[in-house]
């Protein structure tokens, strides 16, 4: 294969998920970003690109990656000992969506075959406005809300895809939805998502994430005896974290409470103790009670951790440990995965590990099922 075929493109967006663990729903925006920063938000898109590119480390000697400066890729490309090529410049610490539109549309010119990228849904966005469907890409996710079909299902994932791909062991190409999601409209509590258009992508069906879909409105009753039976089961001084979601909401509704939609809240004695918590406090209030987390897949991709409840982190699940989880799911919900697994992608390989398996999920009213569970 020509030194041609093996070139790839990587753009990082080192801003890409501060948003999750201090619970504000994205990382859109410099003034977000900045209050993500003053909560403790920790970086991750460095470490989750990391992961992608270790395993393309194989193929060091004969892939050339074109790659932009400092925290945007070329730390990651250094870090794993390859020798990228470095185009463009930026302002550290000050990165933008321009920066990624520039450097993506720089790449395409310089006939790159693949171009990896890390971030979420904001991304992914600004991706396809630089390039639309005149290059294969494939993104590495490490935002908050990963609504999009564009994104591999694990960095290791995206990894391996690319190195399939640039093989040409894989060569199927697919349309992909690239979605984004009203970030400020998330934090009033209203769900509001749009297509901005397709990004062409490798596809391996166990590699990809599916676009996330809504649940059917003909659920609720589903919902409620979920509800219904999970209420039945709280015990005494015992906190239960709730996670987002629409099956999860009718627990709270069940108990005359308000759910934060796209949020994390905690239950005590049946009653609200907090609402919209962050990783920090979630930390807190497991000082001084014992817990379990309720949690349920994402529609149409079965993530149970790592998208858009960044707040339940793996030292959160630590402190509860796998036999406290409660995993509730309405069976359509089950079904349209189609035999896929529930994912997990915590940011730590011990930790999913050790929620690999499978587990018991609360389906109706005395009604459970045992469901894989795989990263």
């Amino acid at each position: 294969m020509a030194a041609r075929d093996k070139r790839l493109g990587l753009i990082v967006n080192p801003k890409a998920g501060l948003g999750g663990s201090v619970g504000l729903k994205g990382s859109d925006g410099a003034d977000i970003q900045k209050q993500a920063l003053a909560l403790g938000a920790v970086p991750r898109a460095l470490d989750r690109t990391i992961q992608a590119l270790k395993v393309l480390v194989p193929l060091r000697d004969e892939l050339e990656i074109i790659t932009c400066p400092g925290e945007m890729g070329a730390n990651a490309a250094v870090a794993c000992r390859f020798e990228p090529r470095v185009i463009g410049t930026i302002t550290p610490g000050q990165t933008t969506a321009a920066d990624t539109c520039r450097g993506a549309e720089e790449m395409l010119g310089l006939g790159v075959r693949l171009l990896l990228f890390a971030g979420g849904d904001g991304t992914a966005r600004d991706i396809y406005r630089a390039v639309g469907a005149n290059l294969p890409v494939l993104g590495i996710p490490a935002g908050v809300k990963i609504h999009s079909a564009v994104y591999a299902t694990h960095p290791r994932s995206a990894g391996e895809l690319a190195a399939l791909y640039l093989q040409g062991r894989s060569t199927l190409l697919r349309e992909a939805e690239v979605m984004d999601m009203d970030e400020d409209a998330v934090r009033q509590g209203i769900v509001s998502t749009r297509l901005c258009g397709y990004l062409k992508i490798p596809f391996h069906r166990t590699l990809v994430q599916s676009l996330k879909s809504a649940s059917p409105s003909g659920e609720q009753h589903s919902a409620d005896e979920i509800a219904c039976a999970v209420i039945d089961q709280m015990a005494e001084d015992w906190i239960y974290i709730i996670g987002p979601g629409t099956t999860t909401r009718a627990i709270a509704s069940r108990l005359g409470l308000t759910k934060t939609l796209i949020g994390v809240d905690v239950i005590l004695n049946r009653k609200l103790l907090d609402a919209d918590v962050n990783e920090k406090r979630l930390l807190e209030l497991l000082e001084g009670h014992k817990a379990k987390i309720v949690i349920s897949p994402i529609g149409g991709q079965g993530y149970l951790f790592g998208r858009g409840n960044q707040q339940i982190s793996t030292q959160v699940l630590q402190r509860v440990g796998k036999e406290n989880l409660i995993v509730v799911s309405t069976l359509d919900k089950i079904i349209s995965l189609r035999g896929r697994p529930f994912l997990v992608d915590t940011g730590s390989h011990a930790m999913d590990e050790m929620l690999n398996g499978y587990i018991k999920v609360v389906t109706g009213y005395d009604e459970t099922t045992v469901y894989q569970v795989a990263h």
